[in-house]
């Protein structure tokens, strides 16, 4: 069974068991918390009204932050030239369960 959750403004399709990077959430390491899903999918599909009564579990892995982006800007002949530095923060989740 799989299930589709939408976190951070993007969509992860997750089983029991997979550890995955999602942006930055409350909660300190070993904490659990529950995700609600917009699919579930498996032996029978269920989306809409359907799935608003399973539950998928998650525990909260890690806090910490992704590579180090750089970003460059420039412009010809003004001699314009700007480079700039990101870094996104992220929380590793791992799935315990999805029940309903």
């Amino acid at each position: 069974m799989f299930a589709i959750i939408q976190t951070g403004g993007k969509q992860y399709r997750v089983q029991e068991g997979d550890v995955i990077r999602v942006e930055s959430l409350v909660g300190e390491a070993g904490s659990t918390m529950d995700l609600t899903p917009i699919f579930v999918g498996g032996d029978q599909t269920l989306f809409g009204d359907a799935v608003s009564k399973f539950v998928v579990s998650a525990e909260v892995m890690e806090h910490g932050r992704g590579p180090k982006i750089y970003i460059r800007k420039y412009k010809s002949g003004v001699q314009y030239r700007r480079r700039t530095g990101h870094r996104q923060d992220f929380t590793a989740i791992k799935i315990t369960g999805i029940k309903g």
